[in-house]
């Protein structure tokens, strides 16, 4: 095995570790849904957020090790994409934390309404984060565009019903303007997950369509993740 596939192999178990994390975040937000427990959430979504934010930097200083030895055009073009979507995951986490410590906040002051509005966001993205994982694990182009997919037909949808809702709301109760507020705020935040993880679904699909499949599933020594 050369430096580039063991590195290339290394990266896919630990990059495949940061989209997890995100997604254990969005899962504690969505457990703390069903158990009407917001108490601790932000806490929670802190720690994986720290997490995440220490893999990032392992991550990158992976790449550029690999960037200064042999790297086939093969290799080459998996670091570079890896190394450039380290900026999204990092916001991806970002976004899932804001969310984590405004519904904490939020939910003392308001009705279950506004908050169930962001369940079908959360679930919705929790599954284009198991599909890109699952992706990215088998260099699958079709799993990297139902990503794209769901993010254009799907979460959009989503994200204009929640703002629909919450714009009634405050037009019904003007003096819950600040919860409104951070309703909206939430659902802008998990609207831009999704256009991140759509970044990152896009380099992954001219990835695989520019290197051929096998090149690159070999040096990942075979790393799978759930469709």
């Amino acid at each position: 095995m050369t430096d580039g596939q063991a590195s290339i192999r290394h990266l896919t178990a630990r990059f495949l570790r940061m989209l997890s994390l995100t997604l254990e975040e969005l899962a504690a937000v969505r457990d703390a849904f069903g158990r009407a427990e917001y108490a601790g959430l932000t806490a929670r979504a802190g720690a994986l957020e720290r997490e995440t934010d220490a893999l990032e930097r392992e991550i990158e200083d992976a790449c550029l090790a690999a960037f200064a030895g042999p790297l086939t055009a093969e290799e080459l073009a998996f670091h570079l994409m890896v190394f450039r979507s380290l900026t999204n995951l990092e916001r991806v986490g970002d976004y899932a934390f804001g969310v984590a410590r405004d519904l904490e906040a939020l939910a003392p002051r308001t009705r279950s309404a506004t908050l169930q509005d962001v369940l079908p966001l959360v679930d919705l993205l929790m599954g284009m984060l198991e599909r890109l994982a699952y992706a990215f694990a088998e260099r699958d182009v079709q799993a990297a565009r139902e990503v794209m997919r769901l993010d254009e037909e799907e979460v959009d949808a989503l994200y204009e019903q929640m703002l629909r809702a919450s714009l009634t709301r405050l037009h019904e109760r003007p003096h819950d303007t600040e919860v409104a507020l951070m309703a909206q705020r939430m659902a802008r935040s998990l609207e831009r997950l999704g256009d991140h993880l759509v970044n990152v679904a896009e380099r992954l699909e001219v990835l695989v369509s520019r290197v051929p499949t096998g090149d690159l599933t070999e040096a990942s020594g075979g790393t799978s993740a759930s469709p």
